[in-house]
């Protein structure tokens, strides 16, 4: 890792792990704030990614568009309680721009069914984000999740 990027390792590593704790801890409505106004998310498959597909599981190209999936997620979808887990490893700064860092990492999410505590493995595979560095915290520019797998088992209401 370059020494340019080592002093803002630590605190993409903190912003990554914020996401993913406020989901796990159902403080999903701060995952907007952790992404610039036209920031973007984005949920697809690998074979999709690799083949340069467009398809996507989620794709909000905007806070605001995140925002409103998870008002929609609370207020209109109706599926089974459940809540995630997410285990993050191999955080890498890959490269980066004038105020930006491409940050990569590896992402599980065990799923668990608050009626019978039901666990599986919902997800896994690898992100690659952009990070804007030019404001006092770091926030995503850009979050790409590439599933390993082609398929979902079930819906996905809960952003990763």
């Amino acid at each position: 890792m370059p020494l340019l990027h080592e002093q803002h390792f630590r605190a993409v590593e903190n912003l990554l792990h914020e996401w993913a704790r406020c989901i796990d801890e159902n403080r999903v409505e701060a995952v907007a704030e952790l992404l610039l106004p036209e920031g973007r998310y984005t949920v697809q498959s690998r074979f999709n990614a690799d083949r340069g597909l467009p398809h996507a599981l989620m794709d909000a190209r905007s806070a605001a568009q995140l925002r409103d999936r998870i008002k929609s997620m609370r207020l209109a979808n109706i599926y089974e309680p459940q809540h995630y887990r997410h285990l993050l490893s191999g955080v890498q700064i890959v490269g980066g721009e004038p105020g930006a860092l491409q940050v990569r990492s590896s992402f599980l999410v065990v799923r668990t069914l608050d009626l019978d505590g039901d666990m599986k493995v919902f997800a896994a595979g690898q992100c690659d984000d952009v990070v804007d560095v030019t404001g006092p915290e770091p926030l995503f520019r850009a979050r790409h999740f590439k599933l390993d797998s082609r398929v979902v088992e079930t819906l996905m209401v809960i952003p990763l």
